[in-house]
This record gives C-alpha cells, structure tokens and sequence, in this order.
C-alpha cells in the first residue's frame, strides 16, 4: 500500500516469503490454470494479476504474450517475483485489496483480472468493498477470475470460507456473469482436506 501499511489480508506472508517461494514457484503455470485459460481474451491483452506473489502466473501470461500489471503489497514476496521472473511485459505495483487506491488513481482498465488465492483473505465488509471497483476496472468482454480456498487455515494467516454461491451474487449485482464454477482437490500439493472453487466471470455490457 502506498501509505506503508499492509492490507490485513497478507499477513503471514512476508514471514513466509522465501518457503513460499519455493512452494509457489513448484506448480506449473498451466496447469492450475488449466480450466480458466480457455476463457481468457487472446494475447496481447492486459492482464491485472491481483496479489501476485512470486510472480508465477505473471510470468506466465508474459510468454504467451499477454501485458501483465502485477499487484502484489506483500514487499518481500514482490522483490524476490522481480528477480525471479524480469520481464518488461510485466509492470510490477505495490497495491493491495480492498482499495487498490494506487491501480485506481491510474485510470486504467483490463482484459482480464486474476484473483488467484486472493478473495478468501478478505472479511465480508471487504468484499463488499472489493468486488465493485474490480468490475470497473475490467473492460466489457474482460474475463473476471478467482479461486477460493476451503479448508484448515494455516497458522498466522487470515483467512475466511467464501463460497462461491456468495462471491458470484456479489459479481452478479456488479454487472458480471458467471462463466465457470467449479470445484477441485488440492492437487498440485495435496494437502489434507483442502479443497478449491475456481470461478469465472465476464462483463457483457457497460
């Protein structure tokens, strides 16, 4: 964030930066994207990966051609994405949910927004908050899309069970409709009893 505070959704995260480096950067790009990519608008649209990371998925829209602005406030997790991933297709922000007060005083808009691990750290008064700036900031024809973890939260992390039911509700009232909802197994880490709703949407009209 631009006034030095983190957003009450990364904590945890900056202890954890050089495990979760490792861990991230272990699953391959397409294949836990595997089941969004064929809703995405074709390269070179612009990318918003909100809560980048280590800058996987940012990297990985960067070689199939895609413009990726990549939002991510976590600053230990944001230094490590940079060297690991140097790409000048990528625009990396220090910026964070529910305000994503530096992204809006840009004036931009997307093709495509990644919420990927993100929406479930955030309280229902943040969503509420969250969901209708993401839709101005996603162009007509843009592909909306985000995954929600269910299951144990790991220690020092704040977390909530979203569901998707509520999460397309709320996409709904801001003028985006659901492509695809679906549910999968923890698969590229098993982990015991965790499980995720991949959800996908699309704004039809201004």
């Amino acid at each position: 964030m631009t006034d030095g505070s983190a957003p009450r959704g990364t904590a945890g995260y900056a202890a954890e930066a050089e495990r979760l480096v490792s861990q991230y950067e272990s699953i391959a790009f397409a294949e836990i994207h595997a089941a969004i990519l064929p809703l995405l608008p074709a390269p070179p649209a612009h990318v918003l990966d909100i809560g980048a990371g280590t800058g996987r998925d940012a990297a990985g829209f960067a070689a199939l051609g895609y413009r990726v602005t990549a939002v991510e406030p976590t600053a230990e997790l944001r230094r490590q994405a940079v060297a690991l991933h140097p790409s000048p297709s990528i625009d990396w922000l220090d910026d964070g949910l529910p305000d994503l007060a530096a992204l809006s005083g840009r004036g931009e808009s997307f093709d495509v927004v990644m919420l990927t691990a993100v929406w479930m750290h955030l309280d229902a008064a943040e969503r509420r908050c969250a969901m209708p700036r993401l839709a101005r900031l996603l162009r007509v024809g843009g592909v909306m899309a985000l995954s929600l973890r269910h299951g144990p939260v790991p220690e020092g992390r704040r977390m909530f069970d979203v569901s998707a039911a509520e999460t397309i509700d709320l996409a709904r009232g801001c003028g985006l409709r659901c492509l695809l909802c679906r549910t999968d197994a923890d698969a590229q880490l098993g982990r015991p009893g965790v499980t995720w709703d991949r959800v996908a949407f699309v704004r039809d009209d201004a």
